[in-house]
């Protein structure tokens, strides 16, 4: 999890509280189970103290310390272990052709995810309802926050979305918020941010000081993750890259432009190279275009086309933002090498020299579900810096 911003509450007993509780969960998530004597070393603070925010938290099933291991003298040690099954974040994607969910505990296991195929003005009654069951089939813990992904541009309030160019999402956060019954506070964030920050704590950017994460749905859409942090820029519209005008300059975008990556390089771009037909996600759509590519020379020759325009964008994102690793998500993972391949000859050639980082191409591992579980994560985010109460 990212440094805190406790600091950044009142100087009241109830911030100061929330603020070492922060501190606590934190180093439970990072460093794992420690005694509360470890705990006040690793935190600074007073065991008397770790000791009570040690109870509040087992008393709201976010901590355990039923295993005891042998102590050097007197009684054994009983090493705290955040199992956060009484505290949940929810996380829900809204894409052009799909709804996700996933709910997620405050120690990083998911509890539920599911994902439905959707289209048109079914979308947002389909993300709803995915939200209500997932809620309702898991009764236990309590949710403190949910978070919607969604691919467009979303204002820093976190709730107004400012631009999706693929479908309407106008009042997202109040419709997620209704249909939950009030139970917690809803935001709204880019899909490829979302997914971006659950490839660094769960997937293949994990450990990964520096990384860009890509979208590979109709849309396209880049995450940036720097020492653990987002970068979202002055206004949070950064990564729009699927606009960035070098794709084929006849191709119609879906804002209504030509010659955008995404036309070039987004899942519907594919489908019409290969010609074949769309199925309900991406993912589907994509395994039957590679396994018709294993027999198919003309399936292959037009992934090699596509790679080599994905090739062509990633260098200039390279040069620009000099990520260690590029995680590929969404409908490029079933694609594979077909598309890895021509993408990595075409980024080594067009970076101009030699001393740069070649960044390592990596595919997703975290499936459609990815921006949901991201979601997830930054919807827990308000507990780990302290301004959720939890206790």
């Amino acid at each position: 999890m990212g440094p805190a911003t406790g600091s950044d509450l009142p100087a009241s007993t109830e911030g100061l509280r929330r603020r070492n509780t922060s501190l606590v969960l934190r180093s439970l998530r990072q460093q794992g189970p420690a005694t509360r004597a470890e705990l006040a070393k690793r935190t600074g603070l007073a065991k008397a103290t770790v000791g009570v925010i040690v109870g509040g938290l087992a008393d709201v099933a976010a901590v355990d310390e039923s295993d005891s291991v042998p102590g050097g003298r007197g009684r054994p040690g009983r090493p705290v272990t955040l199992t956060g099954g009484g505290l949940l974040g929810l996380g829900l994607e809204l894409n052009v052709d799909y709804v996700s969910a996933v709910l997620l505990d405050l120690g990083g296991r998911v509890r539920l995810s599911e994902t439905r195929p959707a289209s048109d003005a079914a979308r947002v009654p389909a993300l709803l309802d995915l939200a209500r069951d997932v809620v309702r089939r898991e009764p236990a813990g309590r949710i403190v926050g949910a978070m919607v992904a969604v691919p467009g541009l979303v204002r820093g309030d976190d709730r107004s979305v400012a631009w999706t160019p693929n479908l309407d999402a106008t009042g997202l956060a109040s419709d997620v918020e209704a249909a939950l019954g009030g139970r917690c506070p809803v935001s709204v964030g880019n899909d490829a941010n979302c997914a971006a920050y659950a490839e660094s704590h769960h997937g293949a950017a994990t450990g990964v000081a520096h990384a860009l994460y890509l979208t590979g749905t109709v849309g396209i859409g880049a995450g940036i993750v720097s020492d653990g942090r987002l970068q979202r820029g002055s206004t949070g519209f950064a990564g729009e890259v699927g606009h960035m005008p070098i794709g084929d300059s006849t191709a119609v975008c879906g804002c209504g432009r030509r010659g955008c990556w995404e036309a070039s390089v987004g899942l519907h771009a594919m489908l019409a190279a290969v010609g074949m037909p769309e199925l309900d996600t991406p993912v589907r759509s994509a395994e039957a275009v590679a396994a018709r590519a294993a027999d198919d020379p003309g399936v292959r020759h037009a992934l090699t086309r596509l790679g080599e325009d994905l090739g062509l964008g990633l260098a200039i994102l390279a040069n620009v933002l000099d990520p260690e690793v590029v995680v590929l998500g969404g409908y490029f993972v079933p694609l594979g090498e077909h598309v890895l391949a021509p993408a990595r000859r075409s980024l080594d050639e067009r970076l101009p020299s030699a001393a740069q980082r070649r960044p390592d191409l990596r595919l997703s591992t975290l499936g459609m579900e990815a921006a949901a579980l991201g979601a997830a994560e930054l919807a827990l985010e308000g507990v780990f810096a302290g301004d959720v109460p939890v206790t």
